[in-house]
């Protein structure tokens, strides 16, 4: 949501937006979102007004973001790593234009994952605190898979 409300944002005013939007995503609670997002619209109404119009109008995801706890909020809030994968899948099925069955797009799909995730080195920031609290939410999801 934040690099879709930068695409309005002049390039002079950019970090300043943004640190000021960051206020909002990284707050502690629900509550504080709120609030951040009320001094940034008043910060920001006049020269940015849609913006604060589109958080608004996206309370209801906003709000479930906060429903995680901190550790788990700080690995879901970038989705920089699904769209690198998703990137990934389009390439190795445009590269391929017919497949003759279904069970060969899963295949090409699976070895594009594969040789991809050897190309992973960079660890996420506190990871295994994110995984401990993912155990803790969700733990009989993840059986086997940590």
């Amino acid at each position: 949501m934040v690099r879709n409300s930068l695409r309005f944002v002049a390039w002079k005013d950019d970090k300043a937006v943004t640190r000021d939007l960051k206020t909002v995503y990284q707050a502690p609670t629900k509550e504080a979102a709120l609030q951040a997002l009320e001094v940034f619209s008043e910060t920001w109404e006049h020269r940015y007004p849609q913006i604060s119009r589109s958080w608004q109008a996206n309370g209801n995801n906003l709000s479930t973001f906060f429903e995680y706890p901190t550790e788990i909020r700080k690995v879901i809030y970038t989705t920089n790593a699904i769209e690198s994968l998703n990137s990934v899948i389009r390439h190795a099925i445009k590269k391929r234009k017919v497949f003759p069955t279904d069970d060969s797009v899963k295949k090409v799909i699976w070895l594009a994952i594969q040789a991809t995730s050897k190309k992973w080195t960079m660890p996420l920031q506190d990871w295994r605190m994110a995984m401990s609290r993912f155990i803790i939410e969700f733990g009989d999801r993840l059986d086997g898979h940590y």
